[in-house]
């Protein structure tokens, strides 16, 4: 088939994490690459065959220009990569290790997205072409400007007819400018025609739960009401998927997900992921692969099993991005998960 040609709004930073498992200023040497999950989203959708296009500002400086160019390297189109003043967001990940879970703190205030707002994209340029627009809940939370900026963005799209999707992706660090997450993400869900999220973000972002807590949400009967309460809260999807994870220590993850469309309900294939290598970004991984299977004739069941064998193979690999092919995906999710060596 033809490539899907994709487009993302959203904000790439820098990341910096120790070595291993030590803590954050432990050793003497931080590893510097560049992640952010609508990023993440469209380095994976490129690795998978589509064509791709990043909407976002980036700092006209030498950590601009290393930005741009990594996406490139990763075979995402830059034309849209927009310079303005301010800086290069960061974030500093901590791996976490058996019962020490993970930690990121953010350095993203004063960001060249940040400072953006309606008015500063030509919607019309930035989305011709393009049969897909893909937003987080994650630029939202950043400013005012940047909340607005992505609404604007829904709205041309939905206007161009072009398919939208919406990750939640609920960050309590980040909601701090007087607005709460329900207040924006649920006029944006509302536009979207697929959400991608899990029970969390359901919950905190959309003020819909299905009666448990976090430490319930690998329960598949109450991700099946949960699914069907926020259908029913906004008629205009066409399909929710949302993820399950199990913590049993920082290595080792319970990963599931399920699926709810007009037409039914599906439950995808459960892996058990020890060692974890790197977590960061598996979301990210789902929704490319989700975005990928669902513009493939994969059909319901193939495309949440896609996107859950897609995701579990990105725990497997350091940093942000998935760089794994539809093979490999659909290797594992055929049960080839052994782990040997390929000759």
């Amino acid at each position: 088939m033809a490539p899907l040609a994709v487009a993302a709004f959203g904000e790439i930073m820098l990341r910096l994490s120790p070595s291993g498992k030590e803590r954050l200023l432990q050793g003497a040497h931080l590893q510097a690459s560049f992640g952010g999950g609508e990023a993440n989203v469209l380095v994976s959708l490129a690795a998978l065959g589509h064509r791709t296009r990043f909407i976002t500002f980036v700092p006209d400086n030498a950590l601009g220009d290393a930005a741009a160019a990594e996406l490139r390297k990763r075979g995402v189109g830059t034309d849209f990569v927009l310079r303005r003043e301010g800086r290069l967001g960061l974030y500093f990940l901590e791996h976490g290790s058996g019962p020490r879970p993970s930690q990121v703190l953010y350095d993203r205030e004063r960001s060249s997205l940040e400072k953006a707002g309606p008015g500063d994209v030509d919607w019309g340029r930035a989305l011709k072409g393009v049969a897909w627009f893909h937003v987080t809940g994650i630029t939202p939370a950043l400013s005012p400007s940047a909340a607005a900026l992505t609404e604007e963005g829904v709205r041309e799209a939905r206007a161009a007819g072009i398919k939208v999707s919406l990750d939640l992706n609920y960050r309590s660090k980040l909601w701090r400018y007087g607005k709460t997450a329900p207040e924006v993400m649920g006029g944006l869900a509302a536009a979207a025609d697929i959400l991608l999220a899990n029970e969390e973000d359901c919950r905190k972002a959309l003020g819909i739960s299905a009666g448990t807590d976090s430490k319930a949400a690998a329960d598949l009967r109450s991700a099946e009401k949960l699914t069907a309460l926020v259908m029913e809260r906004f008629p205009g999807l066409e399909a929710l998927a949302v993820t399950l994870r199990g913590s049993l220590g920082a290595d080792r993850n319970l990963w599931t997900a399920v699926l709810r469309t007009r037409e039914g309900f599906w439950c995808g294939p459960s892996y058990d992921i020890f060692p974890v290598t790197d977590r960061v970004g598996a979301g990210d991984a789902f929704a490319a692969g989700f975005i990928h299977g669902w513009s493939r004739p994969f059909g319901p069941e193939k495309t949440l099993g896609f996107a859950l064998a897609a995701s579990c193979l990105k725990h497997t690999i350091p940093g942000d991005w998935n760089l794994i092919s539809e093979s490999e995906a659909l290797g594992l999710l055929e049960g080839d998960g052994s782990g040997r060596i390929i000759r």
